[in-house]
């Protein structure tokens, strides 16, 4: 039996991609099955003159302001795999390999640049400069995942707002960007920026000339240029998902809504929902961006994983946000693993409230799928209900401000399911 591609997508819908004159984002996090991917929000803050970030393993200055944050990502770490901040920007990660090798030294993950795009950058366009200027400052690089394995990579991001998209694809420090202004995109671990290039670093050309991977006559390919001649099992096995997700975003072309985008990561036939082993989907998240500022962007997290066996939980940022702590992993400060050298050589409980209490229910419909079935209708009636909410206060029948506590209400209701 053939392998699983081991990879994860993103996705977007721009209009007449999508419907409503709204934007849609989805991601799904595909991990180790026991990386715990807890949801996290942190509010906009100011720093002090000089003030540093210490990011997963390196510090770096830190910015006057940062914007209030959700994140959804591996409890180990600092950054995330996807989130959102509160003016409406989005992104996501993927790992790639290039030609370009990934260094041994530990320096911003891919991950913690996604975080660092959010909490610094006001649209899509401004967290595209964020990133790219703290990737050829800091450059990319350390352990990717929670174990004593080595695993690094490059990465590519989707980072969206309420008016566009953008497809960034690095090559270690170097980088090529795509701008989509309509119509649907998707984006796996693999180099898609042919020759419609937006932008890129100034040296991006240089580099391929003098490496023998362009000629300089003929168009330049970002994709062409740096794809690897022989390039990992795992990313050859994520060109059949790449292609089930373009297939499916080209099926609903035109009628793409955030119910559509939960379907899409729920497909298990592309590979997209993953489901085997020790290699599953540990988190998803799906926005809707009105085009209308007048409408607040609405951010869906499931907190557990594998979507097709989860709830999306509608998250609005609001002037009093309440702490959901039961999404929140347990934090052990400097006697954290990830803190220590040699890294990851021992593991910590991260399981929160929700995850557990997911986990517990799963081993029990694997005993009694009646009661399992019972159960998942349940669970869809409640992400129904909120999909209804959520659309009554976008044609502005419903105060978003009284759907201001749905995530913490949603995440209540799903664990007394559980009990």
């Amino acid at each position: 039996m053939a392998e699983p591609p081991r990879s994860c997508d993103c996705f977007v819908a721009l209009p007449p991609g999508s419907q409503d004159d709204h934007v849609i984002f989805g991601k799904n996090s595909d991990r180790p099955r026991e990386e715990v991917q807890e949801v996290v929000y942190y509010p906009a803050a100011s720093h002090p003159p000089g003030a540093s970030v210490e990011c997963t393993y390196i510090s770096i200055p830190q910015a006057e302001h940062t914007h209030a944050v959700v994140l959804s990502r591996p409890a180990w770490l600092w950054g995330a795999e996807m989130g959102a901040n509160e003016l409406g920007v989005c992104i996501g990660n993927e790992a790639v390999w290039t030609k370009e090798p990934v260094g041994d030294g530990e320096a911003l993950l891919g991950m913690d640049l996604v975080r660092l795009g959010l909490e610094r950058g006001d649209s899509a366009r401004a967290a595209l400069d964020v990133i790219t200027g703290l990737l050829e400052q800091h450059g990319q690089g350390g352990p990717c995942r929670e174990e004593s394995e080595p695993f690094s990579y490059h990465n590519t991001f989707l980072l969206v707002d309420r008016s566009e998209a953008w497809v960034l694809e690095t090559a270690g420090r170097l980088w090529a960007a795509q701008q989509v202004t309509a119509g649907v995109k998707n984006i796996s671990n693999q180099l898609t920026i042919d020759a419609e290039i937006s932008l890129e670093h100034p040296e991006l050309r240089t580099v391929a000339q003098a490496q023998g991977w362009w000629g300089g006559q003929e168009p330049f390919s970002f994709s062409a240029a740096f794809s690897p001649d022989n390039p990992p099992a795992r990313m050859e096995l994520a060109k059949q998902r790449y292609r089930g997700g373009t297939e499916l975003l080209r099926q609903h072309d035109g009628s793409v809504t955030a119910e559509v985008m939960m379907t899409i990561l729920r497909d298990k036939p592309s590979g997209i929902c993953m489901d085997s082993g020790g290699f599953c989907t540990t988190g998803s998240m799906v926005s809707i961006l009105p085009r209308d500022p007048a409408f607040p962007c609405v951010h869906f997290f499931t907190a557990t994983p594998d979507p097709s066996r989860s709830v999306f939980k509608p998250f609005i940022f609001s002037e009093a946000m309440i702490p959901v702590t039961r999404v929140i992993s347990p934090q052990y400060g400097s006697d954290d693993p990830v803190k220590k050298q040699p890294r990851f050589q021992s593991r910590v409980d991260r399981q929160h409230d929700l995850y557990k209490a997911h986990q517990e229910a799963q081993r029990t419909i694997e005993k009694n799928p009646q009661a399992g079935e019972s159960l998942q209708e349940t669970l869809r009636y409640l992400e129904s209900q909120c999909l209804i909410d959520i659309g009554a206060m976008l044609k502005g029948e419903i105060p978003g401000e009284e759907l201001g506590d749905l995530f913490f209400d949603c995440v209540d209701t799903e664990l007394k399911f559980y009990q």
